[in-house]
Order: C-alpha cells, then structure tokens, then sequence
C-alpha cells in the first residue's frame, strides 16, 4: 500500500490546509498529529514523499528525519517550520532533508514543492541500483534482516558478477536468484534452474553440457544442456554443495575458461550465462573435509547473499501468511481464511524448521481443513500445537477456551515470554526501533480482541480499552483495520 503524501504536523489547521490543496492538485494525502505515529504506520505502508513540522511534541522532525535516513534513504521529506532560521535550515539539510519551507508559506508554492519531490522519488524508484518491485517476485517481507537482502539485489542490478545465495532449505533461494535475473542486464535472456542434489551423479554431467548422438548408450539425438539453454542469460545451479568431485573439475573448467564440450563432442562451446549458485550446506566446512574444492568455491562465492531464516524474521509472518492464504484460496477456489489472534501469534511463535515453504505449505493445509473463516488456535496443524510447552521459551497454560475450541486441552503460549523473546532476538539482531516495531502489533491484537467482545461496537470496545471514540477510530485507521 502506498500513500502518496503524508503530512505530519501537530497544527490541524495546518494539516487542513494541505490536506485541501494536495488533494486539489489530485495527489492522495493521508495526515498525522505526530511523527511516532507516522513511524508506526510506517512499518505496514511508505508514502512517496513526507511534509513534516520541524517542532511537535514527542520525537521532532529532525528525529523523524534521522528515522527515515535509516529505513528509507530515498525518501524525500519536506520540512516546513515557524523557526526558519540557519542553524535549524543547516540542521535539516545536513539530516537529508529534500527541501526547507518556512512558515507561512504560500500554498502554491507547497504543493510544486510535492510534486517536483514525487518526481525526484519516482526517477530514484526507477532506477536499477535504487530498490526494485518486489511484486512479481513474490519476496515478501519488511524485517531488517530482508531489507538487506533487498539492498544486495539492488546493489548487485547492474551486474553480472556471479553470486552465491545462501540459506536454509525452504528459505526462498530460488526466488532470489530470479530476482537478481529479473533486475540484471540479462533479464531479456532465459532464466534456467537445475537442481543439483536432484538429479543422479551419472546424468548430471549430460543434463549441464548436453551430449552428442550417440555419446553413450541411449543418447539416440544432440541434446543441449541447461549452459546451452541459459546462453544470453542466468544459470541457477541450486545445493551446489551436493556437485559430485568430478562435475566440481568440468564446472570450475569452465569458470575459468569459459568454453565447455558437450557429452561425446569435440567442438568447445562459449558459455555465456551468468552463474547464480545456491546452497543450504556449510561450504568452508565442506571445503576444510575435502569434499568441496576450494578453488570452485572461490570462484562461485565472487559476491554472497545470505537468506534469513523465518525464525529470524518472525515480524514478516502475518504478512507472509496472508499472502499464502489468499492464493491457497484462489487456487481452490473457496473462501479466504483469517487467523485469529491467538493463532496468528502461534504462528509467528513457532520455529519453523522448513521455513518459508513450510509456512506456504501450512497455509495450504489450513485452507483445506480448516472448519470456518476463522481459524482458531486449535484448528491448526497438530505438530504447530504439539511442542507448545517447549517450543521457543513457551510456557503451559491452560486455556478454558482452547479446550471447549479444540477438545483436549491446548497449551497456549505466555504472550509475556513471547514478547520477552521476541524483542531480545531483534536488540541481539542489532534491530533499532523496536518499540516502534512492535508496539503497533501490540494495539493490533487489543483492538481486535475487543471489537470481538463488543460484536463490533466500536464506542464500547473504546470503552472497554479506555479510549476515546476519535482514539478508535484513529487507531484503527493507522492499524489498517477499517
């Protein structure tokens, strides 16, 4: 989701004011009474360009901006204040500041100042090395740790230097090896993948460089190989750490000289592809054991990308797990299903041992057996609920209302020790803004807890919570819960 302009400033009038005349000049505007807010919100959507107050109560617009230069370099931001003198002119411009206006401004002048900033943030959208769309590559995520995964694809969108993906198994390696296709000077060229642990060691060799007729028994016509097939464009060579010895020789051959035979040929062929190779094994370990050359891994490890672990960016599995619900119930054609509250924090609680293909899977499963809409704790699978009492740092609890849900007693998780955990994996991860993080899922999950005790009633669930009426509804605007 993306809002074009967002305006924050602890002044209605005037948040009024540009509210009016941006969306005269047809530009969306969504408004904030101060910058922790936008920075919560932040978390869930980014806007295409910022207007801040320099002064307001809490966190400033030097702070804010301080923020931004963190998370979204890019991001012009406009800072409009009463106290436009040089030091805070200096003070904004030396914090990245996109343009300094000095109130009271002339509104026409306001709103080219926007357009000329959605410009200049459209052309830097548009460039390779600045960030690329993730849409058509189904890398969801909004952690720290993918942000950096992100930045390496960028980085690496002009190149066509080899690359070694490294992750888990079920991590995502493949979709970020088509993404780094997707955004290099070979896009227009094939994409071609082989598995190598997938296929036996005697047909490898034939399935990489092809073979000739007649080459061995049953080769009745050529075949290309998959370097064959990939010319002008990218060859992804997946668990390269499972490559026989004597296919670790051919292929370090021709990473060196850049031609190749085909099985049973004697004309060399150019290679022409880029290599992307991917591995869930420990390849300076193997290469110490002997079972992986260490010249081939220098070659292959030119430029590393290392994929996180799910268990190490638990903040993007809501995410996640809506995106695989809704194409798990457009691909069987039924009804999407919602978790629960409690359901979503056991899902984002688990270990997840397969990672990202497991929770897609997971999702699947929950889609076919799941009795209603609403998946409750006890309707998810029986091996997410089983090790409850030790998973994580969970605690037992008995729970009323899992046990009339589910039958048996389940054992829910101490929301405390989930918390506890949660935030010591992100500050040991070097994470800043947890609070921030955090806090808006916090709100989320009380929000959504009393709209249910309240059947919906927003003025009693306000009550219920201790909120003013125009605090729920402002809430639940920033949640994006309308």
């Amino acid at each position: 989701m993306n809002s074009a302009v967002w305006v924050i400033d602890d002044d209605p009038s005037i948040r009024w004011v540009l509210e009016k005349a941006l969306q005269k000049a047809e530009i969306s505007v969504r408004s904030f009474a101060d910058a922790d807010l936008a920075l919560r919100a932040m978390g869930r959507e980014r806007p295409a360009a910022v207007i801040s107050d320099l002064r307001m109560p809490g966190l400033d617009g030097l702070g804010f901006l301080q923020e931004i230069q963190q998370r979204h370099p890019q991001l012009p931001v406009i800072i409009i204040t009463a106290h436009s003198d040089l030091e805070n002119a200096v003070a904004a411009f030396q914090g990245g500041a996109f343009e300094y206006l000095a109130k009271p401004f002339d509104i026409d002048d306001a709103v080219a100042l926007v357009q000329r900033a959605l410009t200049v943030e459209a052309a830097h959208a548009s460039e390779p090395d600045a960030g690329f769309d993730r849409r058509d590559t189904e890398i969801i995520g909004e952690s720290p740790a993918m942000q950096e995964v992100y930045r390496a694809i960028g980085r690496l969108s002009r190149s066509s230097i080899n690359v070694l993906i490294l992750g888990e198994s079920g991590s995502g390696k493949e979709l970020v090896a088509r993404a780094l296709h997707r955004h290099s000077p070979r896009a227009s060229g094939p994409f071609v993948a082989i598995n190598t642990a997938a296929i036996p060691a005697e047909l490898l060799e034939s399935e990489l460089f092809g073979h000739e007729k007649g080459a061995f028994t049953g080769a009745v016509q050529m075949r290309k190989g998959r370097f064959e097939q990939a010319t002008g464009g990218t060859l992804f060579l997946d668990e390269i750490g499972d490559m026989p010895a004597a296919l670790q020789t051919r292929l370090l051959r021709v990473l060196s000289d850049g031609t190749y035979y085909r099985v049973g040929g004697h004309a060399s062929i150019r290679a022409d592809v880029r290599i992307l190779a991917a591995t869930h094994q420990d390849l300076p370990a193997k290469v110490r054991d002997g079972s992986f050359r260490e010249d081939l891994y220098h070659r292959l490890n030119v430029i590393s990308v290392h994929i996180p672990p799910l268990r190490e960016r638990r903040s993007d599995i809501p995410r996640l797990a809506r995106y695989f619900l809704h194409r798990a119930a457009e691909n069987l054609g039924v009804e999407v299903r919602s978790l629960s509250p409690e359901a979503d924090a056991r899902m984002r609680a688990w270990s997840w041992p397969g990672n990202v293909r497991q929770l897609e899977n997971t999702c699947r499963w929950i889609t076919v057996m799941a009795p209603s809409q609403r998946v409750e704790l006890g309707d998810l699978p029986a091996e997410l609920l089983a090790d409850s009492a030790t998973d994580e740092g969970i605690s037992e609890t008995h729970s009323p209302a899992a046990e009339s849900s589910a039958g048996p007693a389940v054992v829910m998780a101490d929301w405390r020790q989930l918390l506890l955990k949660e935030a010591e994996e992100r500050l040991h991860a070097g994470d800043s803004g947890v609070l921030d993080a955090l806090l808006p899922d916090f709100e989320r999950v009380l929000l959504q807890a009393a709209l249910n005790a309240s059947r919906g009633h927003k003025q009693v669930a306000a009550e219920r919570l201790g909120w003013g009426r125009n605090t729920i509804a402002r809430k639940m605007r920033s949640l994006g819960m309308e």
